[in-house]
């Protein structure tokens, strides 16, 4: 048998954790198949195809797909607050412009780059405009993937970005830039990400995915207490992305659990709303749709850690 797990490039995310682990397969008892992917909405149209059991996505896609009924539901939790806006060193940020309009009006008859149309940070960042009457006057570019937008701030392609702490953390790097505006403010709980599966898979192997999800806890827990650690691991498994790094992304919003937490569902549901009134969504989509908690709620019957973490020490062991 076979388990087929979605996932993105971000650091922070636990897939390189466990793919970089050589015990998971044994672990789990089935073969493994990773597949890599640019976007959420790329993951959301792969589970509609049959083509993936579990994957590593933000919820606004998943609430698309389920919306448009798409066989899946979310089973844990994995970070929060992972939208970040960043941009050259040059423009201005919090603390020095502490109320978020302000900050985004310097950026009237410019371009946002954000990746993928649907995904979280796009309904974060439409939801800003709205709110702030800029959207007439704001270009937004969407990009498959997050290095394609790194080289656009580096190029001045865009004027800043609407992303993961990883792509903070390359705009920091690459392009001399900053956080313009912290992501716990942003969008306080928001879900960053969870792991979502197919409902016949949770159906017919729901032994394996409560396997899974046992690994994924741990490798959050790593995330969030052993942060240099995980950097280190990470960092020689990609072989492309340097300790510092990673370490500098793992850490721009250190909010690390796989619980679903009150703050996580409401957040979500949140999201549906104003995703509904955006037209992202064409109707109202109820908790238990997107929720399935029994295996989580089993493997991790404790309150949430998303607030405890920011560890830089440890080990990686």
């Amino acid at each position: 048998m076979k388990i087929r797990i979605g996932h993105l490039s971000t650091f922070y995310h636990t897939a390189i954790l466990l793919m970089a682990d050589e015990k998971l397969q044994k672990t789990l008892g089935v073969d493994v198949e990773w597949r890599l992917f640019g976007t959420g909405p790329a993951i959301v149209d792969a589970f509609e195809k049959g083509e993936l059991d579990i994957a590593y996505i933000g919820l606004p896609p998943a609430l698309i797909g389920i919306g448009r009924g798409v066989e899946i539901t979310c089973i844990a939790g994995g970070h929060m607050e992972g939208t970040v806006i960043s941009g050259k060193g040059r423009l201005r940020g919090f603390p020095e412009i502490q109320d978020l309009g302000a900050l985004l009006a310097q950026f009237r008859g410019k371009k946002i780059g954000v990746p993928g149309k649907g995904s979280i940070h796009d309904v974060i960042l439409s939801d800003c405009l709205g709110r702030y009457n800029l959207a007439a006057d704001t270009e937004v570019v969407h990009f498959r993937w997050a290095d394609e937008l790194t080289e656009a701030v580096v190029r001045d392609e865009v004027s800043a970005a609407f992303g993961t702490p990883a792509l903070a953390a390359a705009v920091r790097r690459y392009a001399g830039g900053k956080v313009l505006y912290p992501p716990s403010l942003l969008w306080p709980n928001n879900p960053s990400y969870g792991i979502l599966a197919g409902k016949s898979f949770l159906r017919d192997s729901g032994e394996i995915a409560e396997r899974f999800l046992r690994q994924h806890e741990m490798a959050t827990a790593m995330l969030r207490d052993k942060q240099r650690g995980a950097a280190n691991i990470i960092s020689r498994f990609v072989g492309i992305a340097e300790e510092d790094l990673v370490l500098d992304a793992i850490t721009i919003s250190p909010k690390y659990c796989a619980k679903l937490t009150g703050e996580y569902i409401s957040s979500t549901m949140a999201f549906a709303r104003v995703m509904k009134s955006l037209g992202y969504i064409r109707r109202e989509i109820s908790r238990q749709e997107i929720f399935d908690t029994a295996l989580i709620d089993k493997i991790h019957p404790e309150k949430g850690h998303y607030n405890s973490g920011g560890n830089q020490g440890g080990d990686a062991g």
